[in-house]
């Protein structure tokens, strides 16, 4: 095997900050509650978010004055043509939901949330010729980790007791379903993934992103903020920055790492 490149750190950080802008609509959308100034203010912060990540990607352009041609027309069957309208749709219903929560930009701030999430994963998947990015497991898992990592954020806000204690209680489960994901994930690869499949699982264990990936997405990522969210909601304990950091440490070194992986 041989390092073939093609994509740099635009592209993760691009990745990693389209899901946690998903999860902030996510999160907005589906709270019951948004009695606090932190809550309410949160679709704001989703195009704010997005917009970093965009200008991530925009540097990643060869042709970046042609940018404008994602939008001169719309492929049904293009990953890439979907992703720029989900983008620009994002932008004017996330706003508005901030300024008027009705019940119809509710809706639509959630299925946009959940769409901009999946195609985060997506987007790697339709590459089906590179083995680790072809799995249907992609889109699932890169959602929950977007979720995840805005569920992050908004524990480290000022966000009233109930409040938090609903995000927290909606990441537990966003974690469980990502360590699960991850399993189902190689386990298909070796079942039906053929000797490329078992060359990408091989990566992970026993290969060159073995340590990273277990030491930083694993355990640092998923496991201890699992043990400590799960430890503050039992114990009715204060609210601490530990674990969300570990999330978006996590969050991000997953994408980091299927990126790298995945061009080998």
């Amino acid at each position: 095997m041989h390092n073939a490149h093609v994509w740099g750190w635009e592209i993760p950080v691009y990745l990693f900050l389209g899901g946690m802008a998903a999860g902030l609509m996510i999160i907005s959308a589906i709270a019951p509650k948004r009695d606090s100034r932190a809550m309410r203010l949160l679709p704001f912060a989703a195009p704010l978010v997005l917009s970093l990540g965009m200008l991530a990607l925009f540097l990643d352009l060869g042709n970046k004055l042609h940018v404008f041609r994602f939008y001169t027309a719309f492929r049904i069957t293009s990953p890439m043509s979907w992703g720029s309208w989900i983008l620009l749709a994002i932008y004017p219903v996330s706003i508005l939901y901030g300024f008027t929560p009705t019940r119809g930009l509710q809706r639509a701030n959630l299925v946009l949330g959940i769409a901009l999430g999946a195609y985060t994963g997506i987007l790697l998947s339709a590459l089906g010729a590179r083995a680790l990015w072809a799995s249907p497991l992609l889109a699932p898992l890169f959602l929950v980790s977007g979720f995840s990592s805005a569920a992050a954020v908004a524990l480290v806000l000022p966000l009233h007791e109930d409040e938090r204690a609903f995000v927290r209680r909606w990441d537990v489960m966003a974690i469980a379903g990502e360590l699960a994901i991850l399993t189902f994930l190689f386990v298909g690869l070796l079942a039906d993934g053929g000797s490329r499949g078992r060359a990408a699982v091989a990566l992970f264990f026993g290969g060159p992103f073995t340590a990273t990936f277990w030491a930083l997405v694993v355990i640092l990522g998923l496991a201890a903020p699992l043990l400590l969210e799960m430890l503050e909601q039992r114990r009715h304990l204060r609210a601490v920055a530990l674990a969300p950091s570990f999330l978006l440490i996590g969050g991000l070194a997953l994408r980091w790492i299927f990126v790298a992986a995945g061009q080998i």
